[in-house]
């Protein structure tokens, strides 16, 4: 066994000379990640975010109506607000304009200043200073005081002081900055990130007006978000492709304690909940006590309700949480002078009066809204007893399918073609589109550690069914039960035992909404099977490529021409077949394409963001009940589609 490397050095020398000290922005530069999260493309918008967060703050407090963010053909920024204008007098104690230590100083800002700012998102007060140490130049402009100010940076260095420049009518900061190619891999930004935060936080200040413009392009291109009617739009928006239960958003707003709390919601037709909340127009995507209170308030009103209206007479059970919040989409904001987060992320509220104060809220105008339209009560609680039978209906379909030991419970006679090994991390299940592509599959697998589960047709598409009715498909039963790791709430995966599931069908349409279906199904009822980067999809050939001993497979007609031109001569008289299906090929034309390890092309099925509401919201479109919500959908997207390959 080899020793470690002993160095040159003794402990001896480390001692306090040892010790870096990184003075002002230096620590910044030197480890972006720890401020911004990463250098990559979440941390260059990062950037921006912190800017616009500082004018959202004077919008807050009442000083901004108006926000301008602006892309440069450079792909520098330009954000512009009609707010107060960074002070431009000199501090008291540091002796320098307050502008200037704004942009050079860590925790450096009026947010820690009770009366400057009610309420803010940006408490770590680190915000303009970072974005200044990460930008390869950065000018500020301060209109204030009848006076326009200017000083500029590099890397954090001043490089021109404060300076009066011209008259100003009337107030406002302009930030203008390019991130700096030695910290960032990537420099461009994205439109449609961008535009997704400004929207959301139009929609979270009622009255504001952000405007999104991209020089960029050959045509300057520009978006304004503006809603007035704030929460209850946003609410609007989320369900516009959506079939709902009641017309308009249920909105309320209350201030107990200096907490101001706002919620709107309504429910629609379908069986998933979304609930988006914020504290200071910060998305805790984690939830916290804002969320807990609201939860336990509707949960409870709702039964009380029910109780009123003699809804649950004939039942015999009480609405729980889940039946309550079934098909809800929901939008709670709070803000607070001094919110507690858990982590340096802020995605989790932490102060434990928040919850009494949200719950006292909902509790109150819920109820009494609720009284006081008794048809849109109605059609809630009729929603909410239905999801209550389903679940009643679901638990003891569950029962059914909750493996115990094995397959001991599984009616899986003849069907599935399980392997020999027991270890999962080296096992692996095709589901296979069709009986005879699964006769041929199960031929050329390699039994000590490939499973086979033949599927018939199309599964049920459970975007659009109630859990009781998935656990009641006799095709979604038997996947459930050969993995044997239970669904929902109930999935473990540690229970699973396979650590690869392979979807394998046809390389045409059907074959693509079958394999569609069957990723809905593990999104909604197995999700950390695609967290944990267990689901993959097959890659079988389209066309075969002949000519005399030669044979090659392509994928399709991009790969085809691809073949002929780098894998035979130009004179050569190719034979080009094309596979109708699965079901075509022979077991080991299958086993040499698709299923050999060392030969097949699979692509894992990976979630593109981590909050996974943009997600969410792409397969409730694609897999929901509006088509024309399907329709538009491809049409936006119909030419970004793309699949990365990856070989495993």
């Amino acid at each position: 066994m080899a020793k470690e490397n002993s160095t040159s050095h003794s402990s001896s020398d480390y001692g306090a000379q040892s010790i870096t000290v990184l003075k002002g922005l230096e620590a910044v530069r030197k480890r972006p990640a720890m401020y911004i999260g990463s250098t990559g493309e979440n941390g260059l918008h990062h950037l921006v975010y912190e800017v616009v967060d500082n004018s959202i703050d004077e919008a807050l407090a009442g000083f901004c109506d108006q926000i301008d963010v602006t892309l440069h053909k450079d792909n520098a920024v330009t954000v512009a607000d009609n707010g107060r204008g960074i002070p431009v007098d000199i501090h008291p104690t540091e002796k320098i304009p307050g502008v200037e230590l704004a942009l050079t100083v860590l925790h450096a800002g009026g947010k820690f200043d009770r009366n400057a700012y009610k309420v803010s998102g940006g408490l770590h007060g680190v915000g303009v200073s970072v974005v200044n140490a990460l930008s390869e130049k950065l000018t500020v402009t301060v209109d204030r005081a009848g006076a326009r100010h200017q000083m500029s940076f590099v890397r954090g260095q001043t490089t021109q002081k404060l300076a009066v420049i011209g008259l100003a009518a009337g107030t406002g900061t302009t930030v203008s900055f390019k991130p700096d190619p030695q910290i960032f891999t990537v420099l461009e930004f994205t439109w449609s990130t961008l535009a997704d935060r400004l929207r959301q936080l139009a929609f979270l200040n009622g009255g504001l007006r952000i405007s999104l413009t991209d020089e960029r392009g050959e045509e300057p291109r520009t978006e304004t978000f503006y809603y007035k009617g704030g929460l209850v739009e946003f609410v609007s928006w989320l369900n516009r492709n959506k079939k709902v239960v009641h017309p308009k958003p249920v909105h309320f707003t209350a201030t107990r304690d200096d907490v101001e709390v706002d919620i709107a919601l309504q429910y629609e037709e379908g069986y998933n909940e979304n609930t988006f909340t914020f504290v200071n127009n910060i998305n805790t995507h984690e939830g916290g006590t804002h969320l807990t209170g609201f939860r336990a308030a509707l949960t409870r009103t709702i039964n009380e309700v029910a109780k009123k209206t003699n809804a649950l007479k004939k039942a015999d059970f009480t609405l729980s949480g889940d039946d309550a919040r079934e098909g809800l989409t929901c939008v709670l904001h709070v803000k607070l002078r001094e919110p507690q987060f858990e982590g340096q992320t802020k995605t989790k509220l932490g102060n434990s009066e928040v919850e009494g104060i949200v719950r006292a809220v909902v509790n109150e105008h819920l109820g009494n809204y609720l009284d006081e339209n008794p048809g849109v009560g109605r059609a809630i609680i009729e929603k909410a007893v239905s999801a209550a039978r389903a679940r009643e209906a679901a638990r003891k379909a569950r029962d059914l399918v909750r493996k115990k030991s094995g397959l001991e419970n599984a009616v899986l006679p003849g069907k599935l073609a399980d392997c020999s090994l027991d270890d999962p991390a080296l096992c692996e299940m095709y589901l296979v589109e069709g009986d005879s592509a699964g006769g041929s599959a199960k031929q050329g697998r390699d039994r000590s550690f490939q499973a086979i589960l033949p599927l018939r047709g199309k599964i049920l598409n459970v975007e659009r069914a109630r859990i009781d009715k998935i656990l009641g498909n006799e095709e979604i039963r038997a996947i459930i039960t050969a993995i044997g790791a239970g669904v929902r709430e109930d999935f473990n995966l540690a229970e699973a035992r396979y650590h690869k599931i392979i979807l394998m069908t046809d390389a045409d349409v059907d074959g693509a909404h079958i394999a569609s279906l069957l990723i809905t199904f593990f999104y909604r009822q197995m999700p950390k099977l695609i967290d944990d980067g267990k689901l993959y999809l097959a890659v079988p050939p389209l066309f075969r490529l002949q000519h005399g001993g030669k044979i090659v497979y392509a994928r399709d007609d991009k790969h085809k021409e691809q073949l002929l031109k780098k894998e035979f001569n130009a004179n050569a008289k190719v034979e080009v077949s094309r596979f109708k299906g699965l079901g075509e090929m022979m077991a080991a034309q299958l086993k040499e394409t698709t299923m050999d390890p060392s030969k097949r092309t699979l692509l894992r099925v990976v979630l593109a963001d981590k909050e996974r509401k943009p997600t969410a919201k792409a397969v409730e479109r694609l897999m929901g009940n509006k088509a024309e919500a399907r329709f538009d959908f491809i049409q936006e997207n119909a030419e970004f589609a793309s699949a990365d390959l990856l070989d495993v």
